[in-house]
């Protein structure tokens, strides 16, 4: 199939080809033109097309799309009233949930920069960051306001309030009452979104982002994940992250009902896929964990047989976590292999993680995908090397100046991996975590999903630390199922089975839970030290 035939079934495939009155097709059309590809243009063109249908469900219920622009429009005239304009940069800290898609929305009407802050950041790092980047205004959730303050009130404004009647702060939903709603002008620069690295190691870096210049990238990531129009997504994976940025802002073309929950609840989120027959559920690794280990006669409790789509990335997914969630689910895994900064590299399918476990996929269209060695030269199938990639969604660079390292028009993803003769990716682990041990090259991840792999263990993760004898040994930090009772030494028993001596760990801590960051990925540096 050619690229035209390639593009014309895909869009198909979503809805964006559909048979419509010539009077919704003509005001989808006209904002797609004035707006180009991005949220704005996704929301108000399917505001279009499907005014009545419902947009979100949250906690706080259900808003169709035509009362969801309606907001978006007002709020972004609060914005416009306030003296902020195009180029002007506004935080914003929120849960998922609409008023965090109506703030995020305006932002970019208004052609501002959208500055994405982690749910998890400290007082000190929201301080810096807001200082650094210099936000005009922080719109934040109400849990939040002990956090910031030392920030004058004029600068806040508050999205999701518990406590609506005693709030000294404006919130979203009253600041908005009476203004205009009418369609808003196109602003001088289109808007910019900046998301935060996870920051394991540090005060995150601000990543980035543009809205896409045209539907490649959209059309890339939809043949590969097969979304249709009209479907419930859940997108409980957090939306200040990119992964969960993206499903939302992709799947407006889709015209969806996306139901938005502000905190990750295993069996709430069965409920919901149950109740609202949902089609696709976007997650980070470690929710598809916690569902996967849900108790049989808790699970059985609902039916998920509409769910086609399980839409994961942020961190690492142990080998048999997918093939036990499919089990238990559906065949539905859909795993991205990315980052913010490269956005995608692979994407696995259900049948590729039931043949491979492990794999980190394929590579999708209009994606370039290559293993370098340290000098450049691209490796042969099997070879580990460092994983490259060029695609449709590239990277802006660092708000500091900075960017990732390229090689040959390739962004370098700083992970070390092999194709294998199907032409399946494998990431072996980070190029900065892979150890020597005993003269061998050694990688966390492979001792991780061994591990991973014993009946007892609910959770673990592998550092590298010096060892006299072989220069690096590995240590792993290991979570139990409840009511297990695996020792340190039938542990490293089991790893001496089914490893090489070199990938034996030199010790092993049994610990109650590991430090994570709202994506799931491990802070390592938070780990306890070992004697």
């Amino acid at each position: 199939m050619g690229d035209l035939g390639y593009k014309l079934k895909v869009l198909r495939q979503i809805g964006l080809i559909k048979a419509a009155s010539p009077g919704k097709i003509s005001g989808a059309v006209k904002q797609l033109k004035k707006w180009g590809p991005g949220l704005p243009a996704g929301i108000n063109a399917a505001a279009k097309r499907y005014p009545k249908q419902i947009a979100i469900i949250d906690d706080e219920g259900e808003i169709t799309y035509a009362e969801l622009v309606r907001q978006i429009n007002q709020f972004t005239e609060v914005l416009r009233e306030r003296g902020l304009q195009a180029g002007d940069s506004i935080a914003l800290l929120g849960r998922n949930h609409r008023y965090f898609a109506i703030a995020l929305t305006a932002i970019i009407q208004l052609g501002g920069r959208v500055l994405l802050l982690n749910t998890m950041a400290s007082k000190a790092q929201l301080t810096d960051l807001a200082e650094r980047e210099g936000a005009e205004l922080l719109i934040l959730d109400e849990e939040f306001l002990p956090l910031v303050d030392e920030v004058r009130r004029s600068r806040l404004i508050v999205a999701w309030a518990d406590d609506k009647e005693n709030l000294e702060v404006p919130t979203i939903a009253n600041i908005s009452l009476g203004k205009p709603h009418g369609d808003q002008p196109l602003p001088e620069s289109r808007g910019q979104i900046v998301i935060f690295t996870s920051g394991t190691t540090g005060l995150p870096k601000g990543a980035k982002r543009r809205e896409p210049d045209d539907l490649k990238p959209l059309i890339a990531y939809f043949g590969a994940v097969p979304f249709t129009g009209n479907s419930t997504v859940i997108v409980a994976a957090p939306l200040f992250h990119s992964w969960g940025l993206l499903n939302y802002g992709f799947s407006q073309t889709t015209v969806p009902t996306v139901v938005l929950r502000r905190r990750f609840d295993p069996e709430q989120t069965l409920a919901d896929i149950e109740k609202y027959k949902a089609k696709v559920l976007v997650v980070v690794p470690l929710m598809i964990q916690r569902l996967a280990a849900l108790p049989d006669d808790v699970s059985s409790k609902y039916n998920v047989s509409s769910l086609q789509i399980t839409a994961s990335s942020g961190s690492a997914l142990p080998g048999d976590v997918p093939v036990k969630f499919m089990d238990k689910y559906t065949d539905s895994i859909y795993n991205f292999y990315g980052s913010t900064e490269t956005s995608w590299v692979t994407i696995a399918s259900p049948k590729d993680l039931r043949e491979a476990p492990g794999t980190a996929g394929r590579i999708p269209w209009r994606t370039t995908v290559k293993i370098l060695d340290s000098e450049g030269n691209e490796l042969p199938t099997g070879e580990i090397g460092v994983i490259h990639v060029l695609n449709d969604m590239p990277f802006g660079g660092y708000t500091d100046g900075r960017s990732k390292a390229v090689h040959a028009g390739l962004i370098d993803t700083g992970d070390l991996g092999y194709f294998d003769e199907q032409g399946r990716l494998f990431v072996s682990g980070r190029d900065d975590d892979m150890i020597i041990s005993g003269g061998e090259n050694v990688f966390p991840l492979e001792l991780e999903d061994c591990l991973s792999d014993h009946p007892d263990v609910s959770e673990v993760v592998v550092t590298g630390v010096a060892d006299a004898e072989w220069g690096q040994r590995l240590v792993a930090y290991v979570v139990l199922n409840e009511g297990s009772y695996a020792s340190e030494a039938s542990l490293i028993a089991y790893a001496k089975e089914n490893l090489p001596r070199f990938a034996v760990p030199r010790a092993v801590a049994l610990i109650d839970e590991l430090p994570r960051n709202p994506t799931g990925k491990v802070m390592k540096r938070m780990l306890p030290s070992l004697d």
